[in-house]
């Protein structure tokens, strides 16, 4: 069970911290200018997208597709969620004090931009023949295409 939820608890919390990281540089660099404040976080959004790509890399090495696509889908959607309902208190304001539109278009943006990385990341991994499928495949190319073994007669 660790082995399995561990990673995702990570992954999620990675990515959260990327947001809160992201929302304290916007309270404390870019003070009311509302140009820096959407550049920053353009610049999070994009990290959060490009941390996904080495990670669905790794993520795709060592379990099924579906697993993969499940599991980091889970990851991608508490993270967040946590970034939309507690982010906002760490810049100072409550979650929905610029309305519930701006909550869904930040969550829809997260979830776009997370996707768009993981799948770079496996289509990377995927062209390089590294993801478990391909890996079970020339394993069993490997087995198949080797000579029996011959029975010694006595």
């Amino acid at each position: 069970m660790k082995e399995r939820w561990l990673p995702v608890g990570l992954v999620a919390a990675g990515l959260f911290v990327v947001n809160i990281v992201a929302r304290l540089v916007v309270r404390f660099a870019a003070g009311s200018d509302d140009d820096r404040q959407i550049t920053i976080g353009l610049w999070a959004l994009f990290a959060v997208g490009a941390v996904l790509i080495p990670i669905a890399f790794w993520y795709g090495r060592r379990v099924p597709m579906i697993r993969v696509i499940g599991e980091l889908g889970l990851a991608v959607v508490v993270a967040c969620l946590l970034s939309v309902l507690v982010g906002p208190f760490v810049s100072g304001v409550g979650p929905f004090s610029n309305g519930i539109g701006l909550v869904f278009q930040q969550f829809f943006y997260f979830v776009g931009v997370s996707a768009i990385g993981a799948v770079i990341g496996l289509l990377i991994l995927m062209t390089t023949g590294l993801d478990y499928k391909s890996q079970s495949w020339k394993r069993y190319i490997e087995r198949t295409s080797t000579k029996p073994r011959k029975v010694v007669r006595r």
